[in-house]
């Protein structure tokens, strides 16, 4: 598989993700810890059907020295022990968000709960991180872009 435009390769492209990636550096600079970041975006690409963002996140996130077992278990967090009350809040507004085209929202009540656990600026980071991979997801997704041979730092 290989995808439809090389859109790095792309002038107009290349200007648009040279944005993108600029926000995504002011986000993992931002005080929502990295861990959640990883996670929100690893469960984001599962739900929206992106390899290669998938395929980024979780070779990340092994390399900031996180577990195989949380990694694997990431599409299951509801079912799983390894996961923090706040990380379980903020991947519950992940897939609220990101299921919002289905008619869903962000209910009040997990809001409520991300709330107990983030303080408004880490809450900012995480609307942006979840609206940040989103536009990633659709993008790679719309391009077909394969997953698979990202190397870790390859973006740095």
């Amino acid at each position: 598989m290989s995808a439809r435009l090389d859109y790095f390769g792309n002038p107009v492209g290349g200007k648009f993700l040279k944005a993108l990636v600029s926000a995504n550096r002011t986000l993992a600079s931002s005080p929502l810890p990295l861990p959640v970041q990883e996670l929100v975006r690893m469960r984001a690409s599962q739900i929206n059907g992106c390899a290669v963002c998938l395929d980024i996140h979780t070779k990340e996130a092994a390399a900031a020295g996180e577990t195989d077992v949380r990694i694997n278990l990431v599409a299951v967090w509801r079912e799983a022990n390894v996961f923090t009350e706040a990380e379980r809040a903020a991947l519950e507004v992940t897939e609220q968000a990101c299921r919002m085209a289905d008619g869903g929202v962000v209910t009040d009540e997990a809001w409520a709960n991300a709330a107990k656990h983030f303080d408004e600026d880490q809450l900012a980071a995480l609307v942006g991180v979840i609206s940040l991979i989103n536009a990633f997801n659709r993008m790679n997704a719309i391009i077909q872009n394969p997953g698979g041979d990202y190397r870790v730092g390859q973006f740095a």
